[in-house]
């Protein structure tokens, strides 16, 4: 690692990515926005722009996304009935249904252990525990004629008495034992015939969004306010990405069509475009949503219909529907850490967890928790309010101005301990330390000029010529083609006849995903963020100067 050329214009994007993308938070309980912070982000995009030579590979926009999902069924009463019961586990009385499990036939409430919690939504069947659910298709379990085989079994086709012999007693119609994995449930004569009746259908039902010829996609973006112009930016990047896509053909011979609502600009107004979006737009997946005012409600809104989601992370945490193409705060902060005790030296009772504003506390506390697991012993976290706190090594979470005062008290104090941050929270306040930070502070950072490659380059150059958009909001343009990147990706492994289920489990399944930008990014089980660290970069004051001192190495789980 070394010096970084032309890093002053590569920390000003960064700055503004925190400012635009970022920064603008709303206040815990408060739908309003920093107008402050806006203002700010509004004279940096009206500058003249910079000439800059980076641009990103628009592979990351051609990968879009897309998936499968036909319009709902219309359902009988009956089947209606039925498809409750399937997927939770509930009988058409209210009452409570029993499963046997197992080959001792312990007894477990049906809502436990729902057909779809192994054979999925869709009815495909997910592998888990080393079993592997059979398809429940109507078509290849009962239709045609002859003996079927499967498991190394041949059994004959199924009827309606035997779908309920072998949901209800474990036996499939040529009298062979299923595998003691699967529940048998006892259900009155009505819930296996509402049961029967929506297996029939359950091949035909689709999740929204993905008709005979069309995918649609969804996203909120502000039309107006201090996030307006990084609306425009994700919009159009978006846009361009969902055109150059369906020029090849789109995804699986359906055409991509993207669907925009603006949010407005408080968290009723939000959450009445998102319902917008999902019940009446009947998108399939959300791409790149620009909403913070539903930071504490999204995960929340989403998880009821299992809505995949590419883009960042709400403050109030992620979920298994929500994929970050980059890493989070505790990853970065963790990897600066990792610089602490390996390059630095610092004991690991050295290091101290310090936040300024009451909406880091739970991620501060997150932060030492997590630095705890890797070996450290950091004391209790502590909030700053001007005073000048003690320790060998500081981790810092919050804004830039907090940041810069931080700093100031420790100088009053005659003291010089390592500063730790994420980039993203206080490069606006780098510039402004005095000399005595040189070398001192160090700064998180997903991704640095050397991960980009000459054809990320020129590819963004491309899409920046075509849309006609500001190389210095470059931060945001690379943040949505990661997304798309990644939501493409996914789409293409799991074929035409796709589902949401089956979207999450592709997402998770990705693994080294180049972008021509950033390190490789993918996920995993219990895994929802792109890259598991970012890159360690020393400053060097005045200048600033920068200098990569640790590369991009993901973060481990646990010591």
């Amino acid at each position: 690692m070394g010096r970084l050329g032309n890093w002053p214009l590569w920390h000003h994007l960064l700055w503004e990515r925190s400012c635009v993308a970022k920064g603008l938070r709303s206040s815990p309980g408060s739908g309003s926005l920093s107008a402050e912070r806006g203002a700010r982000c509004a004279r940096l995009s009206r500058r003249k722009a910079a000439p800059t030579g980076l641009a990103i590979w628009l592979t990351c926009v051609l990968g879009m996304a897309s998936s499968t999902s036909a319009l709902a069924l219309d359902l009988t009463d009956h089947e209606q009935a039925g498809k409750r019961l399937y997927r939770e586990g509930v009988s058409s009385s209210d009452a409570q249904l029993q499963a046997r499990v197992g080959a001792s036939g312990i007894t477990v409430p049906a809502s436990v252990l729902p057909c779809a919690s192994c054979h999925g939504n869709d009815g495909r069947g997910r592998a888990e525990g080393g079993v592997r659910p059979p398809s429940l298709d109507w078509q290849h379990l009962a239709l045609g004629q002859g003996p079927r085989e499967a498991n190394g079994r041949r059994y004959p086709a199924y009827t309606d008495s035997s779908l309920a012999r072998a949901i209800q007693q474990g036996i499939d119609p040529a009298g062979n034992r299923l595998d003691p994995a699967m529940p048998r449930f006892e259900l009155t004569l009505a819930d296996q015939r509402n049961l029967t009746a929506y297996l029939k259908r359950l091949a035909e039902e689709r999740d929204p969004g993905v008709e005979e010829g069309v995918l649609r996609l969804g996203t909120l973006l502000p039309a107006s306010g201090p996030l307006a112009d990084a609306g425009q930016v994700v919009r159009a990047v978006l846009e361009d990405g969902v055109g150059q896509l369906n020029q090849q053909g789109g995804i699986h011979g359906r055409r991509l069509e993207l669907v925009v609502l603006d949010p407005g600009s408080d968290p009723v107004s939000a959450e009445r475009a998102l319902q917008q979006l999902l019940e009446q737009k009947r998108v399939f997946a959300l791409i790149a949503p620009l909403a913070p005012m539903l930071d504490q409600r999204l995960t929340t809104l989403l998880a009821p219909q299992n809505v995949p989601m590419i883009g960042s992370t709400p403050r109030s945490g992620g979920s298994a529907q929500i994929f970050d193409p980059l890493p989070g705060l505790p990853e970065q902060l963790l990897s600066l850490a990792g610089h602490a005790r390996v390059a630095l030296g610092l004991a690991p009772d050295e290091l101290r967890v310090v936040y300024a504003g009451n909406e880091h506390a739970a991620l501060a506390e997150q932060v030492r928790e997590r630095l705890r697991q890797q070996g450290w012993a950091p004391p209790a976290i502590q909030a700053f309010d001007g005073q000048a706190v003690d320790g060998q090594g500081i981790v810092f979470l919050g804004r830039a101005q907090a940041f810069a005062e931080l700093a100031a008290a420790l100088q009053v104090a005659g003291r010089e301990p390592y500063l730790f941050a994420a980039s993203s929270q206080v490069a606006g306040a780098v510039a402004r330390l005095p000399a005595q930070w040189s070398q001192r502070l160090f700064l998180a950072y997903p991704y640095v000029p050397e991960d980009w490659t000459e054809q990320g380059q020129a590819t963004l150059a491309g899409l920046q010529q075509r849309q006609g958009l500001d190389p210095r909001q470059v931060s945001l343009q690379v943040n949505t083609l990661c997304a798309l990147r990644l939501l493409s990706e996914a789409l293409k492994q799991i074929g035409r006849d796709a589902s949401r289920e089956q979207l999450i489990a592709a997402l998770e399944g990705l693994h080294d995903v180049p972008t021509g930008l950033t390190p490789a990014l993918g996920f995993g089980p219990g895994r929802r963020q792109g890259m598991a660290g970012a890159h360690v970069v020393a400053v060097a004051l005045p200048g600033p100067r920068f200098t990569a001192v640790t590369p991009y190495r993901p973060v481990p789980v646990s010591p």
